[in-house]
């Protein structure tokens, strides 16, 4: 395309004073309105000098006028058809209605945040939620922070800045969004030492490392993969052993948030009274995976090592806000209660094959007017989210035969309600662990409207 071409493109203001453009600018403003037209205008012009004809004025519009919808609408409730459980691109653990209720209530109103009722004078905002966690795990202290990164960078700058910290090569792990183990040692000021091999480390690598320097040892849970074969890994009660004698702090990331042992977990899904009761001085997991509450970084152990990292700086840079606090503490509520399974994550995980099976064969049901390639048949669902690596359970599904499975799902995604399921060479899959019993009939209409655009089965 020529540079005449190119510019006889529509310019921005005229596409904002169009018809199409006057309604959008009322329903999202003008300012990202005009931002996203910039935008696209600025992607047309780099892909026609390729040699990429343009699109119509009214196409480009309508490309803008998208962009701004997903800006300005916001967070977009999707239904998880995928079979993982607690997927961290769809907001890992859904909450349980006491705990969206609490977060509501703490968001509309003022609250006793940081406040004590009784005298008047300022408190500490996770008060309730770190005397849950002392009951609940036995540690003699816990601090609350935005995450489980935030929680671990906040441990190794208050034990053990400008020191040296002993981490086996084989748990160096890379979380969600490239965030590097080394990385969060690095920007908390703690040098990183390792010992061992990739995939055997001994309890003697970690006496041969400590010096004089070693200002703590990280045991850190491979959470998201596992090592198998040819292995080795001392326990954390071995390790604490060490630390003990040394004289430095244990910290062991146990990740997943699992507080006690529990029928049917994984043996090597350590839990968080497991680690305090082989010596760890102190524990750190998230709250949105096996907790199933919402994003936050627990932090329990010895009351000396705790309060050091609650006097740190840092810790008020990572603290979490009101309606973290008010969706936490209802969900530890429920696990002090014995509540548990009015979490949405532990009916996902102990649903069993019977209930599934119904569920699926609702979902069939409810299609066969509509086309005759959707098929029951079992599948296999995963936790997902970094918790219990390489562990599935057996499902219940319905596959749907589709020309383009992928184009199929595309379409699925981008509807209302939005969906998101497994693609497969020939069909799209929908795993009903992950599909809450009331979105069926939801996910039924999101299929049969996606179905419009597919010739497979239009013929």
């Amino acid at each position: 395309m020529s540079v005449d071409e190119r510019r006889r493109l529509p310019s921005v203001d005229a596409l904002l004073r169009s018809e199409p453009g006057r309604r959008a600018i009322a329903n999202f403003g003008r300012l990202i309105v005009k931002r996203t037209l910039i935008q696209t205008l600025e992607e047309t012009r780099a892909a026609a000098a390729r040699g990429v004809e343009p699109p119509s004025g009214d196409e480009l519009l309508a490309h803008a006028i998208g962009l701004a919808s997903k800006i300005a609408t916001g967070l977009t409730p999707v239904i998880n058809a995928t079979g993982v459980v607690l997927h961290t691109n769809l907001g890992r653990a859904p909450l349980p209605e006491a705990a969206a209720r609490a977060a509501a209530r703490a968001a509309r109103t003022y609250s006793d945040l940081e406040i004590d009722r009784e005298t008047g004078k300022r408190g500490k905002r996770s008060t309730r939620a770190e005397a849950l966690l002392i009951a609940l795990t036995g540690a003699e202290d816990a601090l609350v922070v935005n995450n489980c990164a935030a929680a671990l960078l906040l441990a190794l700058a208050a034990l053990a800045r400008r020191k040296e910290v002993l981490v086996s090569r084989g748990e160096l792990i890379e979380i969600g969004g490239e965030f590097r183990i080394p990385d969060i040692m690095s920007a908390s000021g703690a040098k990183l030492v390792e010992v061992g091999t990739t995939n055997r480390t001994r309890t003697s690598d970690y006496r041969s490392a400590v010096t004089e320097r070693t200002g703590a040892i990280l045991k850190v849970h491979p959470s998201n993969y596992r090592v198998v074969g040819f292995t080795a890994s001392p326990s954390a009660k071995d390790l604490a052993a060490v630390a003990a004698k040394r004289g430095v702090p244990f910290i062991f990331d146990v990740g997943s948030g699992l507080l006690r042992r529990e029928q049917g977990m994984p043996p090597d899904e350590p839990s968080v009274t497991e680690a305090l009761g082989e010596g760890a001085d102190l524990v750190t997991c998230s709250g949105d995976k096996l907790l199933g509450g919402p994003q936050a970084g627990i932090v329990v152990g010895g009351a000396g090592v705790v309060a050091r990292l609650r006097k740190h700086p840092i810790a008020r840079a990572v603290r979490v806000d009101k309606m973290q606090i008010a969706a936490l503490e209802a969900v530890l509520a429920l696990h002090a209660s014995g509540r548990e399974v009015e979490l949405p994550v532990r009916r996902m995980l102990l649903a069993s094959m019977d209930d599934l099976s119904k569920r699926a064969h609702r979902l069939a049901e409810s299609l066969d007017g509509d086309l005759e390639g959707a098929h029951v048949r079992k599948c296999r669902s995963v936790v997902g989210g970094g918790s219990m690596p390489g562990t599935s359970m057996p499902s219940w599904g319905v596959a749907v035969k589709t020309a383009d499975p992928a184009a199929f799902a595309a379409r699925l995604r981008a509807g209302s309600p939005s969906v998101f399921c497994r693609i497969e060479p020939d069909a799209a899959v929908f795993d009903v662990r992950t599909v809450l019993p009331d979105q069926l009939p939801d996910l039924t209409r999101a299929i049969q409207y996606a179905l419009e655009g597919d010739d497979f089965n239009e013929d």
